[in-house]
């Protein structure tokens, strides 16, 4: 089925810069070719659907590289969440997997949910039960005993027990490994004190490889992240500099080690920074007001998040800033689903130019995932994945807000 997609702006993700008057030639799902939407119209095959969007900005369809698709991000602690039954969770599953793709979403990274939630999730995708973004399931994540997300059911110690789980989790048909290089929010974990030995993480790492498998690792401690680099970890999450005593402290040496390595990062900034609520007490502020007690937690709120902000911009100064993908860690907590463009936000905050931001969640988000070979860019060959704005997004970085239409493999989903 040939599909030609006209809109008044492009993004291809590419060079950064917004091209007028483009089209977007679709064959089978794939791109077929894109220019000036004059010259494309001369050569279509007479079979061949037209969708004029008019004045909107078509952009590559955004990546999410960081999410807990089974949890409501209700507010729960982790141990209520978790007290729900499979079922229900694979319900919430599918809510927010569709809140996430009319969002713009194209592709997630599911990133550890209970028993193999996960994997259902994406069969009941792939056999079109449901409309979602493309899933990358990790599975279970591995955790030390009682460390966090214990409850998911991938338990293990010692380097040898770790391959066992990687290997289960491949089988099983884990897209990458996620392990737990630290304590995190579950209760009892200590999100300071890493969790793993080098050598343990190393053998996660090794183990994955062999399967050609990448990995990654969530790291809120400063020794977490030490290991998890020198253990030849992909990507990190979190990246917190969190000290034993749970105070952030920002160590050069070690951000050089960070941007030496190449690692990718993926800071979950919204759930690092609380953005959402700081966006909703603006909001309040902005339509109506504010009670003192709200007026003193925004300012609070504004305050911590500079200092934290301020941390992402020293990392920007080692170079990494074209590792960097944004992931909203939606689930736990309040992060709820369908706001990857709170990161974007942010990201403009601490350096990075509306088209950088944007770069971020499709081009260099492509290549963290390992995926850059098809999704990422608006380029000839690649998936048909396609977001489309009102407004410029490299002028106006809100316009990733706003979105008039989605494409998933050349089918309007949204």
């Amino acid at each position: 089925m040939n599909k030609l997609i006209i809109a008044d702006h492009l993004f291809n993700g590419v060079d950064g810069n917004v091209h007028t008057d483009q089209a977007i030639h679709i064959t089978n799902g794939r791109i077929a070719t894109t220019g000036h939407k004059q010259a494309l119209q001369k050569e279509l095959p007479p079979d061949t659907e037209i969708i004029d969007l008019g004045n909107v900005c078509l952009a590559p369809g955004l990546i999410d590289s960081h999410t807990h698709v089974t949890l409501p991000g209700d507010n729960h602690t982790y141990e209520e969440m978790f007290s729900e039954t499979d079922e229900m969770m694979a319900l919430t599953g599918v809510m927010n997997l569709q809140i996430h793709l009319k969002a713009g979403i194209t592709s997630v990274r599911e990133h550890g949910a209970r028993n193999k939630l996960g994997f259902v999730l994406k069969e009941g995708v792939k056999r079109g039960y449901f409309s979602s973004p493309r899933m990358l399931v990790s599975g279970r994540p591995i955790t030390c005993t009682g460390g966090h997300f214990h409850f998911c059911n991938e338990v293990a110690d010692g380097p040898d027990e770790i391959r066992r789980s990687v290997r289960r989790l491949v089988h099983e048909g884990a897209d990458y490994i996620k392990i737990m290089a630290s304590g995190g929010g579950t209760l009892g974990t200590v999100p300071g004190r890493a969790s793993y030995t080098t050598e343990e993480l190393h053998a996660a790492v090794h183990e994955a490889h062999h399967f050609h498998k990448l990995t990654a690792a969530h790291c809120r401690a400063k020794e977490s992240m030490v290991r998890a680099i020198d253990a030849g970890i992909d990507l990190m999450e979190h990246a917190e500099f969190l000290d034993p005593d749970e105070i952030i402290r920002f160590d050069p040496d070690l951000a050089k080690k960070m941007a030496d390595s190449q690692i990718w990062i993926s800071p979950t900034l919204q759930a690092w920074t609380r953005y959402y609520r700081i966006v909703a007490l603006r909001n309040q502020r902005d339509t109506s007001t504010l009670s003192t007690q709200e007026e003193t937690e925004l300012a609070h709120l504004e305050t911590r998040m500079e200092a934290r902000l301020d941390l992402m911009r020293k990392m920007i100064d080692f170079g990494m800033k074209d590792r960097i993908v944004p992931g909203t860690d939606s689930g736990v907590q309040n992060f709820a689903f369908g706001h990857l463009d709170y990161d974007l936000q942010i990201l403009t905050q601490i350096g990075f130019t509306p088209a950088e931001a944007l770069i971020s969640a499709t081009k260099t988000s492509a290549e963290a995932i390992g995926m850059a070979d098809q999704i990422g860019t608006l380029e000839v060959g690649k998936v048909a994945d396609i977001v489309a704005f009102n407004g410029d997004p490299t002028k106006d970085i809100d316009a990733c807000s706003r979105i008039k239409a989605v494409f998933l493999e050349g089918n309007r989903v949204g």
